[in-house]
């Protein structure tokens, strides 16, 4: 049992807890966590509070330290923590990544209703668990190169969707259009890339999934107008991310962060926030070979998209684009970015660390494609598998507070051990047919580890981002059938 943080907590309002600076000796600013009254007490049961404190102590950090209401503890960071660091003077941690580099979600709509499909769903379920490979150390239908595996790490999805996997509009609708600037594969090791090469277009294992939901409540009309979302629609939600090669790089560069440190002479209250300037070898090199990562997990994606839309063709006889199988938008929920931001009326170029949470654009942000840029950019919230996702819309407000970024998910409440050793012996994919659910897993562990009483409500997780202002419920989605690694 982890043992229970009981630092000082001041409340702002009903969404916002305050850890001031002068906590602990080290901080160069405060933190603050999104959270209601209800969601405190669980937060303060384990130590990742403790972890946003020591985010606050990195070089460079500018504004606050911010944890989501997702909020749990993770390595370095807290998993729902979000940071920004200066260009010049600021650092760059792989902890404030994490291992799943890009682990992020895509959602691909269709046209189709849940009567049109339920008559299928057990047809669908099974090809694409056939079709779609997911488990431990999974690998893809594909073999790629090392040269192919370059260009993947070079150019993302859109390499893929230029080898005939996706439509040409699909990369309109990925973050960072599916390819982020300043990959370099040289700075990926021969042993990420070995780990990567095989494992292209698969799923994984843990709390990656594939999802058919279907749109069940819709909050905000004019914007699942603008989004092609209506009630009773058909969606398919992919979460996962780089596979083994972003695993290796995270590993990779905190060795090389933590010999590094005392060379720029930087301190940190953890060495899991193993760091090095923005500006230096270690800095850039990383940021390089996370860009890679991140392009490897678009591309992942991507692949896992074409494959869907393959056996839906299958299955209803019609060609993707006539079931209207379109993305409509993926996101990163790990990962660090160089943006721009203004704080205390000052336009900063920054490194925004987003671990576990999500980029939330306001409308009108360049970084948009034109057909979200009047409305706002689509946040994904995948909840667990028993409960269904939200979809929302980011808000200014979010990019004055918190860096445009807002929570990722759920959030897990108990640790995978412990909710196995509490699933023991019960059928959870028979608990769950009951309730309408219907789930493919390559093991029944897998199953018990993510049993949905192991993650916070996501309906009390987007409730807070909602009611604190820094994101908008567009659309609730109920699951019809999931696919666990």
């Amino acid at each position: 049992m982890a043992e229970a943080w009981k630092g000082p907590l001041q409340k702002v309002n009903d969404w916002r807890w305050l850890i001031p600076r002068s906590y602990k000796k080290g901080m160069l600013t405060d933190g603050m966590i999104y959270a209601s009254e209800k969601m405190i007490s669980a937060i303060r049961k384990d130590q990742a509070p403790e972890q946003i404190a020591n985010v606050a102590c990195l070089p460079g950090i500018v504004g606050k330290s911010l944890a989501m209401p997702d909020i749990h503890w993770g390595y370095g960071f807290p998993i729902g923590g979000v940071a920004a660091t200066q260009e010049k003077g600021g650092v760059i941690s792989p902890g404030g990544v994490g291992f799943d580099i890009n682990c992020g979600v895509r959602v691909i709509k269709t046209n189709l209703t849940e009567e049109e499909v339920k008559p299928h769903l057990e047809k669908l379920l099974t090809l694409l668990f056939t079709n779609i490979p997911s488990g431990v150390g999974s690998e893809g239908k594909l073999s790629f190169s090392i040269p192919e595996l370059e260009k993947v790490m070079e150019k993302g999805a859109r390499y893929i969707i230029s080898r005939g996997f996706g439509f040409s509009e699909d990369e309109e609708n990925i973050e960072e259009r599916g390819a982020m600037e300043g990959a370099n594969p040289e700075a990926v090791s021969a042993k990420a890339r070995e780990r990567g090469k095989d494992q292209l277009g698969s799923l994984g294992s843990g709390n990656h999934f594939l999802e058919l939901e279907v749109v069940e409540q819709v909050f905000r009309p004019d914007l699942a107008e603008a989004f092609g979302l209506f009630p009773g629609q058909v969606i398919i939600m992919v979460h996962t991310g780089s596979r083994g090669l972003g695993h290796q790089v995270c590993t990779d560069y905190l060795q090389e962060m933590q010999k590094a440190m005392s060379r720029y002479d930087i301190s940190v209250p953890d060495r899991q926030l193993a760091c090095a300037p923005c500006d230096s070898p270690e800095g850039r090199g990383y940021f390089e070979a996370m860009a890679c990562s991140a392009n490897f997990a678009w591309a992942n994606r991507q692949l896992i998209t074409h494959w869907v839309r393959e056996v839906f063709e299958q299955v209803f006889q019609k060609s993707a684009p006539a079931l209207g199988m379109f993305i409509l938008y993926d996101v990163a929920h790990n990962i660090a970015k160089w943006e721009e931001h203004e704080v205390e009326g000052k336009k900063m170029k920054l490194c925004v660390h987003r671990k576990g949470a999500t980029r939330a654009f306001s409308a009108g942000h360049l970084a948009l494609s034109p057909r979200y840029r009047e409305v706002g950019q689509p946040v994904l919230i995948p909840g667990d598998m028993g409960t269904g996702s939200y979809i929302l819309v980011g808000t200014e407000l979010a990019m004055k507070e918190t860096f445009g970024s807002t929570c990722h998910g759920a959030g897990r409440v108990m640790s995978r051990s412990e909710a196995d050793r509490r699933s023991k012996g019960r059928d959870i994919a028979g608990e769950l047919k009951e309730r309408g659910v219907l789930v493919r897993a390559e093991s029944k562990a897998t199953l018990r580890e993510e049993i949905p009483e192991a993650y916070k409500d996501v309906g009390e997780v987007v409730e807070v981002v909602e009611r604190a202002g820094i994101s908008k419920k567009v659309v609730y989605a109920r699951p019809l059938g999931v696919i666990k690694g």
